[in-house]
């Protein structure tokens, strides 16, 4: 049973069609990656799984009761604002010190809940979103480009936790990015969207699909290197479009 699921989506944005004949699904315990050109519709299709922006037709659904965590590509935070960890936590909804300190802990930043959000690093940022999107206990965790502007080994470090969080939650996580350097080999499905979906499988065979190097260039294999994932969920084809 699929937790989160779009079936021949399209979504028009103003009179710019974005997304046409969009269809995936999103199943328990498993970390999906959805790749793609920049203006090829990656975070216009997380909006509509989100249940943000309407659909132009088909359907996307989710599970009953579903319980979803979402992880922003950044927050735009004014510096001047005194707001520390914990309270930005608690916000919209009040947490116990005792939930805070867990998930704070979850993510590798015990005994930052009274640093001033301004004073974090871009790292300890997306922590902190992550942090938050596991205050609501998600059985799905959606992420728009959650390692922009990390380096290579914060985007490695982020990937590494993700998939300890998922190894102890169970929630099923569908990331967006733009990255290809480490991304590609930290998911178990990779979906190649470029306005409908080009190719989708495991990193390997997607790497390899003509329509994926048709978008990326033949140096991209390479990228497979920096980051061996060590499960290799979901199916070996390659779905074409």
């Amino acid at each position: 049973m699929s937790l989160i699921a779009a079936e021949n989506v399209s979504v028009t944005l103003g009179a710019q069609p974005v997304l046409r004949d969009v269809s995936l699904a999103l199943h328990p315990g498993e970390i999906v990656t959805i790749v793609g050109p920049n203006g090829s519709g990656k975070s216009t299709l997380l909006r509509t799984l989100l249940g943000i922006l309407p659909v132009d037709a088909g359907r996307v659904t989710r599970a009953s009761g579903l319980r979803v965590g979402y992880v922003p590509q950044k927050l735009a935070m004014d510096p001047t604002l005194p707001m520390h960890v914990a309270r930005f936590l608690s916000l919209p909804r009040r947490r116990s010190a005792g939930d805070i300190a867990v998930v704070l802990a979850r993510v590798g930043l015990s005994d930052v809940e009274r640093r001033p959000m301004s004073g974090l690093s871009g790292g300890q940022m997306q922590r902190v979103l992550l942090a938050r999107a596991l205050l609501a206990k998600p059985q799905a965790i959606l992420m728009d480009e959650p390692t922009q502007g990390l380096d290579q080994p914060g985007e490695a470090a982020f990937y590494r936790l993700l998939e300890e969080v998922r190894s102890e939650t169970g929630a099923a996580v569908l990331m967006v990015s733009h990255d290809l350097h480490v991304v590609m080999a930290a998911s178990d499905r990779v979906i190649c969207l470029n306005g409908h979906v080009c190719c989708e499988g495991t990193p390997r065979v997607v790497s390899n699909a003509p329509e994926y190097r048709a978008l990326f260039g033949e140096g991209t294999s390479g990228a497979l290197a920096l980051y061996r994932h060590h499960h290799d969920h979901g199916h070996d084809g390659c779905n074409h479009a």
